[in-house]
């Protein structure tokens, strides 16, 4: 059946994107529901155990009997990249097919997606030491300095890398300190596309910019309220380093510099909210670059959007 469903082009995948509070999981749950479909995670902090108050994951009770998929599974200590997501993605695809039911991804991190359709050739394992130092520097001083660093090392992959595409500009530096080797000379290993990145569908939430922002903020406030501090105390305690991955997601990152002593708690509510609403700011840009995207105006858990994509499916 799984193989059938490969070669089969009439049968779409949906991927239901956009920024972060925008709606997305309400709208996969829908859809879902209405195409007799499974969800798969497509979020970067939502694949990762006890990592929960600042993630948004949709609790099982209002699932609604729509089975969810790479929820939950890896560990907070592990590091967890796009390449693994986008190899976990394939079997989790395959097996909702041979169910004859339909793939839904959903989520906001587009590097993840891109990984599905762009795999990535072998490369060293991540250098936690190293990716904190690069991640520091993109903090303090944007990503621009990350692409400044690249053309001192690799002008040729610098040159065919956005600015902005900070994912690629560091990992290609990242490449570069392990190997000693360009990236840009290793262009022809890249691994062709599965076929099944050719039945991507990939819807884009846009709502208004300052609903959104007003969402960003409440829903901050919530986290905060909801205990995130001593989750994240919690966790420290339990030995998951301060700067690994499950904890370097929005707000998870503030209230680590909060609990070493580095801001007041005020101070990291503030800016976690800074950081989210620039985080959504850049995902709507990430998903605007990418070719093939259709875009779906309003917030994913408004009825009327939901039955203006369901009709769109249809």
């Amino acid at each position: 059946m799984a193989e059938e469903a490969a070669t089969d082009s009439s049968r779409p995948i949906i991927a239901i994107v956009g920024p972060t509070a925008s709606g997305k999981s309400a709208l996969g749950i829908e859809v879902a529901r209405r195409i007799d479909g499974e969800i798969i995670n497509c979020d970067s902090v939502q694949v990762y155990q006890e990592i929960e108050i600042a993630t948004a994951k949709v609790p099982i009770a209002e699932r609604r009997g729509v089975p969810h998929h790479l929820i939950d599974f890896v560990s907070p200590h592990q590091t967890f990249t796009a390449a693994d997501w986008a190899r976990a993605a394939i079997q989790a695809i395959e097996k909702v097919e041979s169910r004859d039911h339909v793939p839904v991804l959903v989520g906001g991190t587009g590097f993840y997606l891109r990984a599905l359709w762009q795999p990535f050739f072998p490369s060293p394992p991540t250098n936690e030491e190293l990716r904190r130092r690069l991640t520091t520097i993109r903090d303090r001083y944007g990503a621009e300095r990350l692409h400044a660093i690249l053309q001192k090392f690799d002008l040729a992959e610098a040159d065919n890398l956005p600015p902005r595409d900070w994912p690629r500009v560091q990992r290609a530096i990242e490449f570069y300190l392990q190997t000693g080797e360009k990236i840009s000379t290793h262009r022809h290993l890249r691994p062709a596309p599965p076929q099944l990145a050719a039945r991507l569908r990939i819807l884009a939430l846009s709502p208004p910019r300052e609903a959104l922002y007003a969402r960003i903020n409440e829903r901050t406030d919530s986290h905060f309220a909801a205990g995130l501090v001593d989750e994240v105390r919690r966790l420290l305690k339990a030995g998951v380093p301060p700067h690994s991955s499950a904890l370097g997601a929005h707000g998870y990152r503030r209230v680590v510099e909060h609990l070493s002593g580095q801001r007041t708690l005020e101070s990291a509510i503030a800016q976690t909210k800074l950081d989210v609403r620039h985080y959504a700011k850049r995902q709507l840009t990430w998903f605007r670059r990418e070719m093939g995207v259709e875009w779906i105006e309003g917030f994913g858990d408004d009825p009327v959007v939901q039955t203006r994509l369901v009709n769109l499916l249809s």
